[in-house]
């Protein structure tokens, strides 16, 4: 039986056994039901479709634009990842009977001199920074870290946010040796975290903003520091507080142009100054 010419063009050219009568936009070609992708304008078939995916230029996910735009908080991202990993370090390494947390916690008779306390070792100031006594304690600073921290990071630069967080973090464990009992140790975040609380409190007051829940947030957590039973050391808060609220003076009153090159000078003045409180039980 002889079958009239082009009767095969009225077969889906994938499923030769599926007549249609549906042509692909691109190519012409036809195509049944299960082949046609809805297109601008008719459907488009497997292939062609597969071509103008392939031409197109990739679009990120939005989660993914967050994390690693231009304003994306990297820095915040990398505290909280160097806490998470140190925590995962103490952990196994106190199970492992390697005291490793008592190796990073700060106390004030690690400022004093080595005949006094038995070892000087001050660098514990910023190490107790990045350690925490346990999981709700670090839950609770991370997710304190990550709402500030996305906020104030992008306002004022990555460089900016990181000195604040270091600078606030020894000026919490500036308290603990000027405040707190010397044999005492302590861990967390809490001083640093407080510095941000202090330095986004004077932004948004010298900019005009509404700061009034900031300050009522500030003095809540900062009061559940006094209440005892609670075994917080309040001092890093009210150090790091202090400490986060000069370094936010010194960010707004240097961000005109003209006053910018006073910025670096007065940050490292204030560092200067904050070093040397710290070595004051060293030479008395």
């Amino acid at each position: 039986m002889t079958q009239p010419v082009g009767a095969r063009a009225n077969y889906c050219y994938r499923h030769p056994d599926r007549e249609s009568y549906v042509l692909c936009q691109r190519c012409g070609r036809t195509i049944c039901g299960e082949c046609q992708t809805p297109g601008a304008v008719g459907v488009v078939c497997p292939e062609c479709m597969a071509q103008q995916r392939a031409s197109h230029p990739r679009t990120r996910p939005a989660w993914m634009t967050r994390l690693t735009g231009q304003n994306a908080p990297v820095v915040t991202y990398a505290i909280i990842g160097v806490c998470v990993l140190v925590f995962i370090v103490q952990t196994v390494g106190d199970l492992l009977g390697f005291q490793v947390t008592n190796a990073l916690r700060y106390a004030g008779a690690y400022s004093y001199p080595a005949s006094v306390s038995g070892a000087f070792e001050p660098w514990r100031m910023f190490t107790s920074i990045f350690a925490h006594a346990n999981i709700l304690h670090l839950l609770l600073n991370m997710y304190t870290l990550f709402i500030f921290g996305s906020a104030l990071e992008p306002m004022l630069g990555r460089a900016r946010y990181l000195a604040l967080f270091l600078i606030s973090g020894f000026a919490g464990s500036l308290g603990v040796l000027l405040i707190a009992s010397p044999i005492v140790p302590v861990v967390g975040a809490s001083g640093a975290i407080f510095g941000l609380f202090g330095a986004y409190f004077i932004i948004q007051r010298r900019l005009g903003g509404n700061a009034t829940q900031m300050l009522v947030l500030l003095a809540i957590n900062l009061g559940i520091g006094f209440l005892p039973g609670f075994n917080i050391a309040w001092q890093a808060h009210v150090g790091g507080l202090i400490g986060g609220v000069l370094v936010g003076l010194i960010f707004v009153e240097t961000r005109q142009v003209r006053r910018r090159r006073w910025q670096l000078p007065l940050l490292v003045l204030l560092c200067l100054v904050f070093v040397a409180l710290s070595l004051i039980h060293f030479f008395v």
